[in-house]
């Protein structure tokens, strides 16, 4: 039997706040409990959101925090070419279609229904164009290639925390971006390009990206690819209740080292948040590299409260 092969894949466009911190150490900790390959890849796929030095600095956290690696880091900004070749895989199999709608036109269409806490959904207004009409305007306007969604509905599959997905009776995802404006993969081409190459067979993230599961589904079925168990845990929210990112100014790891916290008790109030029973006594890295299972997080849409407040010099 194969061993599970899981990844880290954070963004360096900022310092990694605790809830990349909350996602990474239960990705790790499900692999490392089945003595799996943890693979470190760094998305920097969106080059002018990237900050100098901001990979290395998330680097030398996930270590402070204890969260090794067995292969990589492995960058995406490395692997344009990778991302090239599938798209054009794609589109000899007549699988993509250029869109040449803004967001703006997208939003405003009246069959364009909204998908609460993801990316809007396409109506479909370029998917009938002849050929020859959309070479001829590929030539001279801005546009984006689409995947073209076939699937009668959601593509099953049961999410390690969630549950079952998709399947009879659940809407498909709409056409999705694959190639941008300017001329750079999707996130979505990207991951799954990734882990079908660096043989991934397990994902844990934010349960923000649960939409996304479906579309990289496609993405790997139209690729001969077979995906991953996907597993998505609930995000942690700062005290105003707002979602953690960088943009928000969360508390990041960073800075509670430099106030004098230690691994274990971040670790220790990581652990706290999977809520009564959630972390079985699971009170050190070492426990959880042995014992833990994604069945003990529970589903949240609503997301978690980090309730330790601002960094403070105890320790």
């Amino acid at each position: 039997m194969r061993p599970v092969r899981g990844r880290l894949a954070p963004s360096p466009t900022g310092d990694m706040h605790v809830g990349n911190a909350f996602s990474a150490l239960l990705a790790w900790s499900s692999v490392r409990a089945r003595s799996g390959v943890v693979v470190m890849r760094m998305e920097d796929l969106d080059l002018p959101r990237v900050r100098p030095g901001s990979a290395e600095r998330i680097l030398e956290d996930l270590e402070w925090l204890g969260l090794d690696w067995d292969e990589g880091p492995i960058y995406q900004s490395d692997r344009f070419s990778r991302y090239d070749a599938a798209f054009m895989e794609l589109k000899q199999a007549g699988r993509v279609y250029p869109c040449f709608c803004s967001r703006k036109d997208v939003a405003a269409a009246a069959s364009a229904p909204q998908e609460p806490g993801d990316e809007l959904r396409y109506p479909g207004t370029c998917r009938g164009l002849g050929s020859d009409q959309a070479v001829e305007r590929v030539k001279r306007e801005r546009h984006v290639w689409r995947f073209r969604v076939e699937a009668p509905c959601g593509p099953p599959f049961r999410d390690l925390v969630y549950g079952n997905q998709g399947g009879p009776g659940t809407p498909p995802p709409g056409d999705f971006i694959v190639r941008r404006y300017n001329g750079t993969s999707s996130y979505h081409l990207a991951v799954t390009v990734d882990d079908m190459e660096m043989g991934i067979s397990e994902v844990v993230r934010g349960d923000d990206l649960l939409p996304s599961a479906a579309r990289q589904i496609l993405l790997f079925e139209a690729l001969g690819g077979e995906p991953p168990a996907y597993g998505h845990v609930p995000l942690i929210l700062g005290e105003d209740g707002a979602r953690m990112s960088k943009r928000h100014r969360s508390v990041t790891v960073r800075e509670l080292r430099e106030a004098g916290w230690s691994s274990s008790r971040l670790i220790d109030e990581l652990l706290e948040l999977l809520g009564p029973g959630g972390s079985s006594g699971l009170d050190r890295l070492d426990a959880m590299k042995s014992g833990f299972r994604l069945n003990q997080v529970k589903g949240r849409k609503d997301g978690i409260i980090w309730g330790s407040g601002a960094p403070d010099k105890s320790s």
